[in-house]
């Protein structure tokens, strides 16, 4: 019997004991812990917000003001210039303009442009020289991209003649997945490619699907269906030979004019120099192109006497000059983005444009945007916006790493 009365004393007992473990699950004892919780979710948000800060202000440090003035100017000419070149190619074709080779002649007859700032560089940067006589390779490079310039005009003065602006310029955001796998490929030290790269392309180019699924909602009228896939495909060509372009740019910098001393802002008048000596190259290539293959020069004439743009003959000249000035304006940008940044920077300004243009189409031109358009609008907006969060991600990782490394090391 005691035995037993042992025994029950024993169970009465964990009993007790195993109530005793359930008491701090009530709501009283588990606020204290909750608020805990709270508390050290908040330091580690503060913590993450000092650390984006921190590295944020080191980036910023670690180049002059003079270098992230210019890489600023460098991105706002390409964010307001090439819109506006894209609504002034549409406006061309609106007002009766019908030439592509004259449309593509425009853009690159701005050359003077580039050239005319040269000497107030040499004046006001510190240290800068005329890259005179210039190898006989990198004259060699200049011709070659300004061929590939002047094709690449010529393929978005087709596009522009069969698409709205608003459908050409979500199209041409291809040109990021292009310029990320051309800046991997032919210039890797500064276009890694993550997984926010691979996401943003695959994402982009979905939008650009979207885009040629709903193709029979904004077709012109007169514009036959060939006409219009003809468009789109010669879009896609040229965002890819945009990619290209920006890509072999960085390149002859990294080899030929990036200096002993690396990328510096006083030597930004290589830009300029490469920018005059491309779109010259691309002048005489599609002058040329103009005599032998198109209309021949007679056809501005005739163009300007049945201009019905506004202004008449005023109003045409009016579009080719500011089609010329808005064009090197966006391409002096971006030739300034590839020095001072890199190939896949370029392209992803060049994607941000996107909704700049497809929006003033809709104000301008009253583009159509159906449900499909405004879905592909929002897809590419959402893989800029991906590839921007990862890659700012990867950059604060890698400092990291770095110190890391460097701390084992010693």
């Amino acid at each position: 019997m005691e035995k037993h009365g042992h025994g029950n004393g024993d169970g009465d007992d964990a009993l007790r004991r195993h109530h005793a473990i359930r008491v701090p699950l009530t709501a009283a004892a588990a606020a204290p812990a909750i608020e805990q919780d709270s508390e050290e979710h908040d330091v580690s948000l503060r913590q993450k917000a000092s650390k984006m800060m921190s590295s944020t202000m080191a980036a910023y440090h670690s180049k002059p003001v003079s270098f992230w003035s210019l890489l600023a100017l460098s991105a706002g000419a390409m964010l307001t210039a090439f819109p506006a070149s894209s609504l002034i190619s549409r406006l061309y074709y609106n007002g009766g303009g019908q030439s592509k080779w004259i449309l593509s002649w425009s853009a690159v007859a701005g050359w003077p442009i580039p050239a005319l700032l040269l000497l107030p560089s040499y004046l006001l940067l510190d240290g800068a020289s005329p890259t005179w006589p210039p190898p006989p390779r990198l004259c060699l490079w200049y011709a070659l991209l300004g061929l590939l310039s002047a094709a690449d005009n010529l393929m978005y003065a087709w596009a522009y003649a069969y698409l709205p602006a608003s459908t050409a310029s979500l199209v041409a955001a291809s040109s990021l997945a292009f310029s990320a796998v051309f800046g991997r490929i032919i210039v890797k030290k500064n276009n890694r490619m993550g997984m926010a790269t691979v996401n943003a392309i695959v994402v982009i180019t979905a939008g650009v699907v979207i885009v040629a699924l709903d193709s029979g909602s904004d077709r012109y009228p007169g514009i036959t269906g060939k006409q219009y896939a003809l468009g789109f495909v010669l879009d896609v060509a040229g965002s890819a030979l945009h990619g290209l372009i920006f890509a072999l740019s960085e390149l002859v910098f990294v080899t030929y004019l990036a200096g002993g001393s690396g990328v510096s802002s006083s030597r930004f008048h290589v830009v300029l120099e490469q920018q005059a000596a491309v779109s010259l190259c691309a002048f005489a290539f599609t002058s040329a192109g103009l005599a032998v293959f198109g209309e021949g020069f007679g056809a501005m004439r005739r163009e300007a006497a049945a201009f019905t743009g506004g202004g008449g003959k005023a109003g045409y000249v009016m579009v080719l000059g500011w089609s010329a000035v808005t064009f090197q304006v966006g391409v002096l940008g971006a030739t300034g983005v590839v020095y001072l940044g890199s190939t896949v920077l370029a392209g992803v300004l060049n994607a941000v444009r996107v909704p700049v243009t497809s929006v003033a189409a809709v104000i301008c031109f009253h583009d159509p945007m159906s449900g499909f358009k405004i879905l592909s609008l929002v897809i590419t907006v959402w893989g800029f916006g991906s590839y921007m969060v990862g890659h700012s991600g990867a950059k604060k990782a890698s400092p990291d790493r770095s110190r890391n490394g460097r701390e084992v090391m010693s």
